[in-house]
């Protein structure tokens, strides 16, 4: 004898004009933007440092970010992305050169 069980409907819903749970779920890319007051040596350091790349992946970023202007480091949920990018803003100046005054510039933006 087998016993049926029933399972209540649970209604999906996203209330109009809140995109906080949606903007949660949305993946964002992390963006490092060129300047002229950091070294090579410091951007490898920083991405192996902070994103945990190796030293070809970090190198080739840095490559791309001084030949292109920018480079997308990753992609991940708005939360992370957005500590990805403050981590990068407080890495601070680079030693290696007298102008540097702070870190470099990264930016947030949505991946579609």
């Amino acid at each position: 004898m087998s016993t049926a069980v029933a399972y209540p409907e649970i209604e999906e819903r996203v209330i109009e004009g809140d995109d906080s749970l949606n903007a949660m779920g949305k993946m964002h890319h992390v963006i490092l933007l060129n300047d002229e007051d950091h070294t090579y040596d410091y951007v490898i350091e920083m991405l192996m440092e902070l994103f945990s790349f190796d030293e070809k992946k970090a190198y080739d970023h840095t490559v791309e970010v001084d030949t292109q202007g920018h480079t997308r480091l990753v992609t991940l949920p708005l939360e992370q992305a957005e500590k990805k990018r403050d981590q990068v803003h407080e890495y601070g100046p680079d030693p290696r050169m007298p102008q540097s005054f702070g870190a470099m510039a990264a930016l947030i933006e949505p991946a579609e």
